[in-house]
């Protein structure tokens, strides 16, 4: 049976956690590119500070993202193939992304260069810290000594369970993705709606329930936690959020005061998801009973 030393897991920068934190994870990144509008520079999350991209959406940027491709994954796993190490690729929604297609073509091909390894590549169908999380039960179970193919095994036991939900701040952002009609983005912002979205089985996002007001749509939120929870008093959740902290502080003490749990993460969302969303926007994930 293959051991834990024999394997290293990968994600990439849909995950929303940040390099710090996912070296202490023992787990190697893949930033994923995004770009200025119009621009010819591609740039790496980790180039740009969080608060600096999201003022610049906010002063009317507008930013493009691009799925990893194959060049890119080569470089991130043949030095480990060459160390005698197989890949475990905990990788960005297909629903959202094509970088699960991308790294699936690149994994067969490098099989092929080398034999004795093994790449596998599973698609969370999750998003941001939704990824992260799921991230998070892979580290815990190698940690424990799980094999790739037992990790790869929990990870897809978990996958439809990782319930994603959110709320942001502007509808002009999703409306740039093609995620809301003009007429709904119009009205949205005279009428003060907030949108309540979630990601689906299949890993896109869908828009779920419209709420007046900012506050009420963090207590939609805490509803869904409340209603579908698989355990709210001991299980883990995370939030992010688009340069939102005291809106993200809000959602975990709403949780805290009703079930006394404490998010596990509070993380930003990085340019990769936050180009799509923009800022404001607030998402909580953890365990439910179904997405």
């Amino acid at each position: 049976m293959t051991g834990m030393n024999d394997y290293v897991i990968f994600t990439d920068s849909g995950c929303d956690i940040s390099p710090e934190l996912l070296g202490e994870w023992k787990v190697e990144l893949i930033e994923l590119l995004f770009r200025k509008d119009g621009g010819e520079e591609d740039m790496r999350p980790s180039q740009v500070p969080v608060k600096e991209f999201y003022d610049r959406m906010r002063a009317g940027e507008v930013f493009k993202t691009a799925a990893a491709n194959e060049n890119m994954l080569r470089q991130a796993f043949v030095p480990m193939l060459r160390k005698g190490l197989d890949v475990l690729y905990v990788c960005f929604s297909s629903g959202l992304s094509g970088t699960f297609g991308t790294a699936k073509l690149a994994a067969e091909e490098l099989m092929k260069e080398y034999p004795e390894r093994r790449i596998l590549v599973i698609d969370t169908l999750c998003a941001s810290a939704g990824e992260g999380l799921l991230l998070r039960y892979a580290c815990a179970a190698r940690d424990k000594g799980a094999s790739m193919d037992e990790v790869g095994k929990e990870l897809l036991e978990k996958r439809p369970h990782l319930a994603h939900w959110f709320t942001v701040d502007d509808l002009v952002y999703l409306k740039r993705g093609g995620r809301v009609g003009s007429v709904a983005a119009f009205f949205g912002g005279v009428l003060n709606i907030k949108p309540v979205l979630h990601v689906d089985d299949e890993g896109h996002l869908i828009p779920m329930q419209k709420v007046r007001g900012r506050i009420n749509s963090i207590k939609a939120i805490v509803k869904k936690y409340r209603e579908t929870a698989l355990d709210p008093v001991n299980g883990a959740y995370f939030i992010s959020h688009g340069d939102s902290l005291e809106d993200a502080e809000r959602l975990e003490r709403m949780i805290f005061d009703e079930f006394g749990k404490k998010a596990e993460l509070i993380t930003d969302i990085g340019p990769v998801i936050g180009a799509h969303s923009g800022p404001g926007t607030l998402a909580l994930f953890y365990l439910s009973r179904e997405r």
